[in-house]
């Protein structure tokens, strides 16, 4: 006998609803610029539409956030912060430019990233005046994210020797909104506090889940003219209900996946239950903005397979209906199987001196490099696993770093759970391989040639720096699953790609590389500056670059 199936918690989208003119629809309400979605990049969205003067409603799912205000809410800026300025570094837009050019990978314009560097002083100085606070202070180790009471620091691979560009030293960009915690809820709550000054209209509790089109001469499709939206009945007890089960989505999606699934099922049951239909027009645009997909079983099954296995990073919402919206309506979409998958080894800070090995045991990655980085090269290249072997002296450190060294949680508790219960350890190489089914001269030939280059005696394989090195030629060593399975260490997964944009104002363009006309887009829906390589900050960072260029032109879009 077979139980009943879980209801599905993604946004149902229908084709979109063509008509021959905006009178042929009953709207409940009208606004120049409707954005769909009301994180980060739509909230810039909607500010930099109301600076226009236009009039603006935001739509949410829930009641706004998603991933931004789950997020540890850093900025990727520079080209001379103030508070660059303020720790003693020295950046450019052009030296910003010269290192992301490594991280974007061609999948936007040079136009593109050079602008985005350009304004990137003037955007954090844009987010301050909507209320977000930054700081200058500065961990003194490498981290994947601030200690409490530091907000500045090098948040991708700027001090790797290989990525290191030709004007100038490294600079930290990795700017972390001022709050004590996680930074993501302060940052977006500014934002959204910001977007209601501003006059913005919320309609909170409703997924928009068809678009409405213009049927142009000739039969062929026209402007996007407004949006068809379900929305719960306020002040209902299953509304109540709703947001208090999206209230613990959020709490329990870290440490009890299973009660967050649980919740969103049961929200998304009164959805399907109690929402009702209406139609919102936009008179000038609408922007969609709803985040990417990690949570739309189907689609990461079709295009990211080598990711189900990841934990994923992502709100309720994040489950494609921006994305699929735009589909709906012949709009083209990129590197969908583009996933950022974090394993971050730092920190302790130590751990990096240590090697990381595939499962033949040959080393494949330097270890200092940023998580997504290291991610990548065990997800895309060595089929998600692999092991981070340390010598003893390396994890008595690192013991002490994660006791004593101010860690945060959710960087010491896997980190010692790994080191005391999980590893393996063996008294040689031969040993430890044999403990691992690996192959025992490969993972000798990988410590040895790494002990060599820590003692200066040849190169190190990778491009390490010199103080990240250690000489592991006596053991016992410990063996550390950092493999995309591991229960103990679970590997973050974050989808990157999205519709195809115009680069110069965020509007959506089909197949045939043509602009749907008064439909735009922004953030992790779109393709952007992460799409193809991200470090962090960098979604946010894009997500107000590409939310108030969606804004702007959806203000001043006519067909």
């Amino acid at each position: 006998m077979t139980g009943r199936a879980k209801p599905s918690t993604v946004t149902p989208i229908a084709p979109a609803l063509e008509v021959d003119n905006a009178s042929a629809i009953d709207w409940s309400d009208s606004a120049d610029v409707v954005v769909v979605g009301w994180g980060a990049a739509g909230a810039c969205a909607a500010l930099e539409a109301r600076a226009t003067g236009a009039s603006v409603i935001v739509i949410d799912r829930f009641d706004g956030g998603g991933a931004s205000a789950l997020s540890g809410g850093v900025v990727y800026a520079g080209g001379g912060t103030p508070y660059q300025q303020q720790a003693g570094f020295t950046d450019t837009p052009e030296a910003m430019a010269e290192y992301l050019r490594h991280e974007v990978n061609g999948v936007v314009s040079d136009a593109t990233l050079h602008k985005f560097c350009a304004d990137s002083v003037a955007n954090l100085a844009w987010l301050e005046a909507h209320g977000v606070r930054f700081g200058a202070t500065m961990p003194d180790h490498k981290t994947s994210y601030p200690p409490e009471g530091k907000f500045l620091y090098y948040s991708g691979n700027e001090v790797v020797p290989a990525c290191r560009g030709t004007l100038g030293a490294p600079a930290p960009r990795g700017h972390r909104a001022v709050a004590k915690g996680q930074s993501g809820k302060a940052l977006y709550a500014a934002l959204k506090e910001a977007t209601l000054k501003a006059g913005a209209q919320p309609v909170t509790q409703a997924a928009v889940r068809r678009l409405v089109r213009q049927r142009g001469p000739d039969g062929q499709p026209g402007a996007v003219l407004g949006v068809e939206v379900w929305q719960l009945p306020p002040g209902a007890p299953g509304t109540l209900r709703h947001a208090e089960l999206h209230r613990q989505v959020a709490r329990w999606r870290t440490f009890r996946p299973g009660k967050a699934a649980a919740c969103r099922r049961e929200a998304a049951l009164i959805e399907q239950a109690t929402a009702q239909p209406r139609f919102i027009r936009a008179r000038h645009g609408v922007v969609l903005a709803t985040g990417g997909f990690i949570y739309h079983p189907e689609l990461m099954a079709t295009h990211a397979p080598h990711a189900k296995r990841g934990w994923p990073v992502g709100a309720a919402g994040c489950d494609g209906s921006g994305l699929r919206l735009g589909q709906s309506v012949g709009a083209a979409a990129q590197a969908l199987e583009n996933i950022s998958a974090w394993r971050f080894i730092t920190p302790p800070a130590v751990w990096p001196k240590g090697i990381v090995v595939n499962t033949q045991g040959e080393r494949f990655c330097n270890e200092q490099v940023y998580g997504a980085t290291l991610g990548h090269a065990l997800v895309d290249h060595q089929g998600g696993r692999g092991w981070l072997v340390i010598d003893a002296k390396l994890r008595a450190q690192a013991i002490r770093q994660c006791l004593f060294g101010g860690l945060w949680a959710f960087q010491s508790l896997p980190a010692l759970a790994m080191m005391l219960l999980g590893a393996k350890k063996a008294a040689t190489p031969e040993a430890l391989a044999m403990r691992l089914k690996a192959n025992p001269a490969k993972l000798r030939a990988s410590l040895e040639a790494a002990s060599a280059a820590a003692r200066g005696e040849r190169e190190d394989a990778f491009g390490k720096s010199p103080d990240m090195r250690q000489d592991m030629a006596r053991g016992p060593y410990y063996a550390i699953d950092i493999s995309i399975g591991s229960p103990t260490f679970p590997l973050a997964t974050l989808t990157l790609g999205g519709l195809v944009l115009d680069e110069a104002n965020g509007q959506v363009l089909d197949a045939a590389g043509q602009r749907i006309g008064g439909l735009f887009a922004a953030g992790r829906t779109a393709m952007g500056l992460p799409s193809s390589r991200y470090v962090s900050g960098l979604s946010l960072a894009d997500c107000v670059f590409s939310g108030r260029r969606a804004g702007h032109a959806a203000a001043h879009f006519s067909d």
